[in-house]
């Protein structure tokens, strides 16, 4: 439904997502229907690539209403941002890409106050929240609700992601992994690697921890949606705003860094002549092959 609609169509449309209680709410308002013509015409044209159907947009414009107020809450709301977190909650690539492109990289210069490091990895963290959904929850993006700029919701929210990663435990807690989704990083198949003994398997878990904390951020973000959460090259790509083949470049140097950190780790950790070095050294060689293999097939 993104084509002309008929007079008092969009009003019609907007109460059919509106719960009966709130919807007396709406009767009467004789300029509604431009109000909503006009919201509808500004978010198009801030973001005319972004091709969201007309009941998508007003179906969530609908959520966001509140049981009193509504028409003052309509009158003030940010179309254009609440349009725009619409679409990328229901992964519309353009507006994806928009996002990146227009709010998340003006967030640094937004928190210059604060440490690049801290704030970048605060922003990688973001990705996942508000993009991801999460427990069959859908993403967070959807819970804006248009009453405030989209920038300035970006920046708060990135702001209180940086104050939680202030300590070192903080950190930890905030990127851990379950262990068994830590081995998946290095999951062949094989059963030689479910015979790895108890204590060698908690060994590869704190050194996997350990090496991923050592990466950079984006390369951290890049494997966790990559293999923890299952992102095709395809929405990686979308998500960043780069092409397939530079996203997919990425990845695969992204995880060869994290086996070259996780060799030398397990070096470190284990005597020259302890036959485990060799086994565990095997098991991640053969998986560089097979992953680098399948990432540019």
């Amino acid at each position: 439904m993104n084509g002309p609609v008929e007079a008092d169509g969009l009003v019609a449309l907007l109460r059919t997502h509106v719960p009966p209680e709130r919807r007396a709410q709406l009767d009467g308002v004789e300029d509604l229907e431009a109000l909503l013509r006009e919201q509808l015409t500004v978010a198009r044209n801030a973001w005319p690539t972004v091709a969201l159907a007309t009941e998508s947009f007003l179906r969530h414009l609908a959520l966001h209403l509140p049981d009193t107020g509504a028409l003052a809450v309509l009158r003030e709301c940010h179309a254009a941002d609440l349009y725009l977190a619409c679409a990328c909650g229901e992964g519309h690539p353009a507006a994806l890409r928009a996002f990146e492109q227009h709010l998340l990289q003006q967030v640094p210069s937004r928190l210059a106050s604060m440490p690049r490091t801290q704030v970048d990895e605060a922003l990688q963290l973001l990705r996942e929240r508000l993009l991801m959904g999460s427990g069959g929850e859908p993403p967070r993006i959807l819970t804006y609700s248009g009453r405030g700029a989209l920038l300035a919701w970006v920046v708060i929210s990135t702001a209180r992601i940086v104050s939680q990663l202030k300590t070192r435990d903080e950190r930890q807690e905030l990127f851990d992994e379950p262990p068994e989704a830590l081995v998946q990083l290095l999951s062949t198949g094989d059963p030689e690697h479910e015979l790895l003994r108890k204590d060698l398997r908690e060994l590869l878990v704190d050194v996997l921890r350990k090496v991923l904390e050592a990466l950079p951020p984006r390369e951290r973000t890049l494997l966790r949606l990559h293999h923890l959460h299952g992102f095709t090259m395809d929405r990686l790509a979308t998500m960043y705003g780069e092409s397939r083949s530079g996203v997919g470049r990425r990845v695969v140097q992204s995880r060869e860094r994290l086996l070259k950190l996780l060799r030398a780790e397990l070096a470190g950790r284990l005597k020259p002549d302890d036959a485990a070095l060799d086994s565990l050294l095997g098991l991640v060689n053969s998986q560089l092959d097979l992953s680098l293999n399948r990432l540019m097939g």
